[in-house]
């Protein structure tokens, strides 16, 4: 560790503009090399997005390219959980009648919506480039604890809650008819795996539960999208190894009785041959290390990031 290394994503400078991808008649992912995905699905009289994007300036680009495709109104917005990266820019659909979101999300909104903002402001400067634009937290305006199905003509579009892992409230958008399923950060594709605001010791189940939907088309949170069935399952799998890693050698740090930093140099020593050359995997670590050394000692609920925290707990492990 050197104090080179610069803070969170402050160094990412490469925009990266997401390709529209058709994944099954009128559903699309709006893909990009590894910035948050999101995507949308045109129904018979509406489109329904999934997730937004960082900012209205960000947004618009995704509107621009939806218009391409369809003149229908953008009606219903999905949250497949709160992080400002995903939402943010949510306010650029002004035609959009209803935010849906789970119970869990709307209740993180309430708790930590704004302290997530401007941590998250700090940790992703180019993707908030335009922030001023923001008129305020996008906040849910419908909300379910379990499952919400949509029905947009015959196409079935079920909203599940599998259980906790990537956050407490998470969401997957499953379309059982062709098989494809919009997962949130719950998977990420050959990506870094943030676990700062996570129950990592559920995540697993929740991954199962993923696995037993069986999709044959998946658009992860960040990364390519997965076109076979052995695709997906390969990257559920990875995700879950990816958790477990981190959390045997946290696990073997605390019972050492090792500190915050020990546990991190062990986990970075553990994971890095594997998982090192993965987008953003220095940007998610030291969060990562943190949230599994609070919930190894008896922390349950995450505790709120702040823009000072997040410095602070760089300074002790990257510097």
């Amino acid at each position: 560790m050197t104090a080179s290394v610069s803070f969170a994503s402050a160094s990412d400078t490469r925009e990266q503009k997401p390709q529209l991808r058709e994944l099954a008649p009128d559903v699309y992912g709006y893909i990009s090399d590894f910035d948050p995905n999101c995507g949308f699905i045109v129904g018979h009289d509406q489109v329904v997005l999934i997730d937004t994007r960082p900012t209205p300036r960000m947004a618009r680009d995704f509107l621009a390219d939806i218009r391409a495709v369809t003149d229908k109104p953008i009606r219903t917005i999905v949250l497949t959980h709160y992080h400002a990266v995903r939402v943010m820019g949510a306010s650029a659909f002004e035609e959009a009648q209803a935010v849906i979101a789970s119970q869990g999300t709307l209740d993180w909104v309430r708790e930590r919506g704004q302290a997530d903002f401007e941590s998250e402001v700090g940790r992703f400067p180019r993707l908030f480039a335009g922030v001023e634009e923001i008129p305020g937290l996008t906040v849910p305006t419908i909300s379910f604890e379990r499952e919400m199905n949509l029905w947009l003509g015959g196409l079935e579009v079920r909203l599940m809650c599998l259980g906790r892992g990537h956050s407490g409230g998470d969401t997957v958008a499953w379309l059982p008819d062709c098989g494809v399923l919009f997962s949130g950060d719950v998977v990420e594709n050959h990506c870094g795996v943030y676990a700062g605001d996570a129950y990592i010791q559920d995540w697993a189940g929740t991954l199962d539960a993923v696995a037993a939907l069986k999709p044959r088309v998946l658009v992860p949170g960040r990364g390519a999208v997965l076109q076979s069935a052995g695709a997906c399952a390969e990257a559920i799998a990875l995700t879950k190894d990816f958790l477990s890693t981190l959390l045997v050698s946290v696990r073997e740090g605390v019972a050492a009785g090792e500190g915050l930093r020990g546990c991190f140099q062990r986990a970075e020593q553990a994971m890095a041959p594997r998982f090192g050359d993965w987008p953003v995997f220095q940007h998610v670590l030291p969060f990562d290390v943190s949230r599994a050394f609070d919930e190894l000692s008896g922390i349950e609920h995450p505790r709120i990031w702040t823009a000072e925290r997040d410095r602070a707990l760089w300074q002790v492990l990257r510097s």
